[in-house]
């Protein structure tokens, strides 16, 4: 799941000193046995974002998400990126290895451009994305037993041709559930994309200037494309998150850095601060 950065006393709620000067874990009434259960949970909602990837338009586009554990295999969304944990560990762990395929489609220009110098530049076809990622997460690290903080390298290449490029994505993740209704997930990342990445998505050509007026942004050069903070919240309507019907919000802010923010199709046509909302409900089974 998606989440951002924010301060985890806000989550935790106050702490008390004790000899040891930790904070007091907010008690939580969990049924252990459930976590190691087979789950999952699938959500759809409206979400509003960038017309493209680095607009000032802002369209409402529907919004999905799914996970879960089957067979001790974890399996989870990440926008229109879907990645599984082959390494089967016990949900109960404390450590976790994790090591799986991830397959990415990537819509960026393919549709719902609102700005007509953009669109003049043409548009893009869907571009497939497959790699895979490996991490470690801990769980049972500040609030809770239960609460979980991970560390990912996602990495993915294009296998359509359409930016014959790789995109490279550290992610850092905390979630904690703040009682037996409510959770909470912050995180951040960063993009790291190659050359064909960014000519494709971000150059303005002597032909696309001339029809779009932009300026001429001819060969933008990959690197680090954006960082990105995430928020989460989920509520379970039904009085338990382990199963039922649940509320999800999320919130998200991206910076774009370097050649993406200094193309035409940003710093004129568009804006560097791009952000993110859903709204929408999910079902844990």
């Amino acid at each position: 799941m998606l989440t951002a950065v924010v301060s985890l006393t806000v989550i935790a709620g106050p702490a008390f000193a004790k000899k040891a000067d930790r904070p007091t874990p907010p008690r939580i009434d969990v049924d252990p046995a459930a976590l190691d259960r087979d789950t999952i949970t699938i959500g759809g909602g409206v979400g509003l974002v960038p017309s493209y990837d680095g607009s000032n338009d802002y369209v409402v586009i529907p919004a999905a998400a799914v996970r879960g554990r089957v067979d001790g295999i974890n399996f989870s969304s990440r926008g229109l990126q879907l990645s599984a944990d082959l390494i089967r560990d016990k949900s109960l762990a404390s450590w976790d290895l994790m090591l799986g395929p991830v397959v990415s489609l990537n819509l960026n220009r393919t549709a719902r451009i609102i700005d007509t110098r953009v669109l003049a530049l043409g548009r893009r076809r869907a571009a497939l994305e497959v790699g895979g990622y490996v991490g470690i997460g801990k769980t049972g690290v500040i609030t809770s037993p239960y609460d979980r903080l991970s560390v990912r390298v996602n990495y993915v290449r294009d296998v359509t041709g359409v930016h014959d490029s790789y995109v490279l994505m550290p992610v850092i993740d905390y979630g904690t559930p703040i009682s037996r209704r409510a959770y909470v997930g912050i995180g951040g990342s960063a993009t790291i994309v190659g050359d064909g990445y960014a000519e494709t998505y971000f150059a303005v050509d002597a032909a696309g200037a001339a029809r779009s007026g932009l300026p001429l942004f001819a060969r933008p050069r990959g690197g680090v494309k954006n960082y990105t903070a995430n928020l989460l919240f989920n509520y379970a309507l039904s009085g338990d998150l382990q199963r039922g019907l649940q509320l999800f919000t999320l919130v998200s802010y991206s910076r774009l850095q370097g050649d993406f923010a200094r193309s035409p199709l940003t710093s004129v046509a568009g804006n560097p601060n791009q952000f993110y909302s859903a709204i929408g409900l999910g079902y844990t089974f």
